[in-house]
Parts: C-alpha cells; sequence; structure tokens
C-alpha cells in the first residue's frame, strides 16, 4: 500500500481545526480573566500546578490508550 500525499482538504480541516483550537484557547483566557476579576480570588501556585498535572496525565492517558488501539490493529488483534 503507498502512501498518499495530502490535498488540499485535508489541510483545509487541519486549518479549520486550529482555528477552533485558537478559538478555544481565547475563550478560556477571556472567561478566565472575567471569572478572576468577578470573584476576586486568584488561583494559587499549586491550584495551577495541580491544573497542569491533570492535564498533563489526561493527555499521557488518550495518547496511550490511542497508541495503544492502533497497535492492535496493525498487529490484527482485533
Amino acid at each position: 500500500m503507498t502512501p498518499r500525499s495530502s490535498g488540499v482538504g485535508s489541510w483545509i480541516v487541519l486549518a479549520v481545526l486550529v482555528l477552533l483550537l485558537v478559538l478555544a484557547i481565547v475563550f478560556l483566557v477571556v472567561g478566565w480573566e472575567t471569572t478572576e476579576a468577578d470573584s476576586r480570588q486568584a488561583m494559587s501556585t499549586g491550584g495551577y500546578v495541580a491544573m497542569v498535572l491533570g492535564i498533563v496525565a489526561t493527555l499521557a492517558l488518550g495518547v496511550g490508550l490511542m497508541a495503544l488501539v492502533f497497535y492492535s490493529s496493525r498487529k490484527g488483534r482485533d
């Protein structure tokens, strides 16, 4: 099986996904600053560390499980 070259459609899908990611990050930052200003309580350093560790652990779990799915599929063990 030969690899296919990426067409224009693939680049459009990638551009839309990147745009959605940027919009989600902007929405997060704007919403976070509004909430912080209204509640007058800032998150502690420990809170930021815990949040980052939770995000990293969740991403690692998702990537690991997807890797197992692809590995299993390529080995014919589905």
